[in-house]
């Protein structure tokens, strides 16, 4: 069973202030005004795997940059809903936790070509309507799931990243045929550059297997997964969290437990999302002498995809040495 994500409840408000941008892009477009095709993702982690595969041949472009801004609960612009609808793609991450990109362009353009990345989760064994640009219920079918049941943070999981890379080169040589072969080929080096990434957690897995780990929030499950270790924070802990709500002492008290009596050996951190509790549970790993593994929801400045999550793995590698 997967571990819980149960995100905040703090979705997006797709508000009546872009009602009029909608209207005026409903019908989409292919291409903008020169013929130039272009792609649009929610965030820059998806904005990064959609330029790999894109390369100089189209236009990409993120909504959020940002490390300050929460996907869960971002309040999509007027502008940013016009980017959307007039895209030639739509790269999302799905499964609720940009739910501002279901909400605008399921007002939208029926036929517009999406790739939604949680839908191709294990093969697309969540897969929804959406994901090839059909009618969208407005993405709710993912809300409210319990611990053990999914985690939208699918870009931890390298084969649902690789998956989304040849879904968008499959896209962008339909819109594009004559450039469908740089597509394939483009995907196919990312793939290559995915596998640097699996190398590291593979070594993980063989070095420390099962080792127990603290998290902050379940955001990175997948990495976790793949490295084979064991996260034994209490659900009610992580779940509150990422609720963005206060934990019920009991499970404050938990967390603190394991590290302070040393029963776990790293705490990965979202940085991202950091509030007081976050940041005594941080002070109390670090006086127990626990390493911080510090992940994130956005790319920092400077990397793309593959630099980050490469990082990443290292980071955790290097914390259970």
């Amino acid at each position: 069973m997967r571990a819980s994500s149960g995100f905040r409840a703090a979705t997006a408000a797709v508000g009546l202030s872009f009602a009029a941008a909608l209207t005026l892009t409903a019908c989409g477009s292919d291409t903008t005004g020169d013929g130039t095709l272009t792609v649009v993702a929610s965030t820059n982690v998806w904005g990064s795997v959609a330029q790999a595969v894109a390369g100089d041949k189209v236009d990409v472009t993120s909504i959020i940059t940002e490390p300050s801004s929460d996907p869960h609960s971002f309040e999509a612009s007027p502008t940013d809903a016009a980017k959307l609808t007039d895209a030639s793609l739509i790269v999302y991450n799905g499964g609720g936790y940009d739910h501002f990109v279901d909400d605008i362009i399921g007002t939208g353009n029926s036929d517009q070509l999406t790739v939604n990345a949680f839908d191709l989760l294990e093969g697309g064994a969540h897969a929804g309507e959406h994901s090839d640009g059909g009618d969208s219920d407005g993405g709710d079918s993912h809300e409210g799931h319990d611990h053990g049941d999914v985690n939208e943070h699918v870009w931890f999981d390298v084969d649902t990243v690789d998956a989304t890379a040849q879904s968008i080169a499959d896209k962008l040589g339909q819109l594009d045929p004559g450039n469908a072969d740089a597509y394939k080929a483009n995907a196919a080096t990312f793939h290559g550059r995915l596998e640097q990434i699996s190398a590291i957690t593979d070594g993980i897995a063989a070095a420390h297997k099962d080792a127990p780990v603290a998290q902050t929030e379940p955001i990175a499950y997948y990495l976790l997964q793949s490295a084979g270790l064991k996260d034994v924070t209490p659900p009610d802990f992580t779940s509150a969290i990422e609720n963005g709500n206060d934990p019920a002492p009991a499970a404050i008290a938990a967390t603190r437990q394991l590290l302070t009596g040393k029963q776990v050996q790293a705490l990965v951190y979202n940085v991202q999302t950091q509030d007081r509790v976050t940041q005594d549970v941080r002070a109390t790993a670090e006086s127990a002498g626990i390493p911080v593994v510090e992940v994130t929801e956005t790319l920092p400045e400077g990397l793309d995809y593959i630099q980050w999550q490469t990082n990443t793995a290292e980071s955790l590698a290097a914390a259970l040495q």
